[in-house]
């Protein structure tokens, strides 16, 4: 059990967030970064690996079957469109597209040209496209995910009698962090239960003393309860809708700014 000590609550001058670094060169964590003279690095703590088509083929499942596909995340489109491509299959023009986000959607665009009423989109989570579901309950949906997935869209499917096909078309794994054992900093941010899952796996004997942990998701922050790990800042806030607005919140208060 990880227990609260005096120096916990001191100034942050660094943070490791576990995703890729962001390709805007003028992002949020950039400016952040130079705003409190911080050091952030970027380095993922999970890793994808697609399902080969000899795999996917043992799922016993017709994509052209389906009206409706369901994309949570870009990794969840490239790998669609990859199997699309193995398995030479073309998506019909009336093919409609839910998408978690603006940014999901967007990044749709690489594969396909989107026409508006055809593509429902939602603010940031699953439960923003309920209510999609709901409206258009006749659709045949194909879901395409990780093997480590949220139980929310499936779980909302199955309780509201709604056709749904899950493809599991890529594998999450844990990445390797060996190169971190010796290096320390002040707040640790996760967006995904598998991200801390990760954190364990490469360092089993992982104390937290006065590291403090951001945590994006409730299941994220359920993750880091669940491991008895103590989360010191949990996003998103409603007045802190993202991780570096939670983040800037937090340092604020133990910087004294």
């Amino acid at each position: 059990m990880s227990t609260v000590t005096k120096d916990r609550f001191r100034p942050v001058k660094s943070i490791l967030v576990s995703q890729p670094a962001p390709a805007d060169a003028n992002s949020p964590y950039t400016q952040l970064a130079e705003k409190y003279n911080l050091k952030i690095d970027f380095r993922q703590f999970i890793k994808v690996e697609p399902v080969v088509p000899k795999e996917f083929r043992k799922q016993k499942i017709d994509i052209l079957k389906h009206t409706a596909v369901i994309f949570t995340s870009r990794n969840a489109i490239d790998h669609f469109f990859a199997i699309c491509k193995d398995f030479k299959i073309e998506m019909p023009a009336d093919m409609k597209y839910f998408c978690i986000s603006d940014q999901t959607a967007h990044y749709l665009q690489k594969y396909i040209v989107i026409r508006k009423r055809k593509l429902f989109v939602g603010q940031k989570t699953a439960q923003d496209l309920f209510d999609y579901f709901k409206k258009h309950k006749s659709e045949k949906y194909l879901f395409p995910c990780s093997d480590i997935r949220k139980d929310d869209i499936p779980e909302y499917m199955e309780k509201n009698g709604i056709e749904f096909t899950e493809a599991i078309i890529y594998h999450t794994l844990e990445a390797d962090l060996s190169d971190l054992a010796d290096v320390k900093y002040d707040i640790l941010a996760f967006f995904s239960p598998s991200g801390i899952k990760s954190l364990k796996t490469n360092f089993p004997s992982f104390e937290q003393g006065n590291t403090r942990i951001a945590a994006f998701g409730p299941t994220t922050a359920q993750s880091v309860i669940d491991l008895d790990l103590i989360l010191d800042i949990e996003a998103p806030l409603p007045n802190a809708p993202s991780m570096t607005g939670a983040l800037e919140l937090y340092i604020k208060k133990v910087n004294n700014l």
